[in-house]
């Protein structure tokens, strides 16, 4: 059976929240949240006929560029949620993709909004919408859960702290080859002081994918606090992997 059912042009997933994806607090960590729409866009898209499998065939993949994730409310340990995506259509070389998350009570609990590019896996250059197979034209609906784009994020020209180093490991490297979207945000909230990632709430975060990192580089994460705004950024020999932007 498919975890996910589709009503109309969206889908749809219901989920309880389980303990490992929240922290000491009982309270659903942001890098869930990517997690749970990761999952569900590759569902989404293989039932539109242009997901990982009919893609891999052609040697080509999704990758996420950009994504900005607003938080409305939080949930917890054990709460039941509904997650809604849908297809939005082509900006550019971008695709888009949007997501809602619903809580136990109907209510929205966060937003969110995604830039995907399509690769070629051997040579990892973008591939042009006109090079695509045709699998990948279909309908879709203008709709939004946040009506702009993803922005670009750009670390500020600020005090930056060197915080600490990563080397990309087992636990970090998904089916594409590379590290997962969703553990740069791990490293980033691993960054922040902790009574701020623990204990105050994330209003938005943004992110942006800017060059991939493979198994045994070392990447180092750089710091900024501007406001109630922390920036990370990821760099290896001095060249911006990602940076993500957390609003508090």
């Amino acid at each position: 059976m498919k975890p996910v059912s589709r009503e109309g042009y969206k889908y749809r997933q219901d989920i309880c929240i389980p303990c490992y994806q929240t922290n000491q607090d009982a309270v659903m960590r942001p890098s869930a949240l990517m997690d749970l729409a990761q999952e569900i866009a590759y569902w989404a898209a293989m039932d539109l006929g242009f997901g990982y499998d009919t893609l891999h065939v052609h040697h080509i993949a999704w990758v996420l560029s950009r994504m900005h994730l607003h938080f409305i409310s939080p949930l917890k340990w054990r709460d039941e949620a509904s997650l809604l995506t849908w297809h939005k259509g082509g900006n550019g070389l971008f695709y888009l993709r949007d997501f809602q998350l619903f809580g136990p009570d109907g209510q929205l609990a966060a937003t969110a909004t995604s830039s995907w590019v399509v690769i070629d896996e051997r040579t990892r250059r973008f591939v042009r919408p006109e090079d695509l197979p045709s699998t990948m034209a279909v309908d879709y609906e203008v709709d939004h859960a946040i009506e702009e784009p993803s922005p670009k994020v750009v670390m500020p020209k600020g005090e930056e702290v060197l915080v600490g180093e990563h080397i990309v490991s087992y636990s970090d490297i998904d089916i594409i080859g590379h590290t997962n979207n969703v553990r740069y945000v791990v490293w980033a909230m691993d960054c922040l002081p902790m009574e701020v990632a623990q204990k105050q709430f994330l209003k938005d975060l943004y992110i942006n994918f800017n060059k991939e990192t493979t198994a045994g580089e070392t990447v180092q994460l750089f710091r900024v606090q501007e406001g109630n705004a922390w920036y990370v950024e990821g760099r290896v020999d001095g060249k911006s992997c990602f940076v993500v932007k957390l609003e508090y």
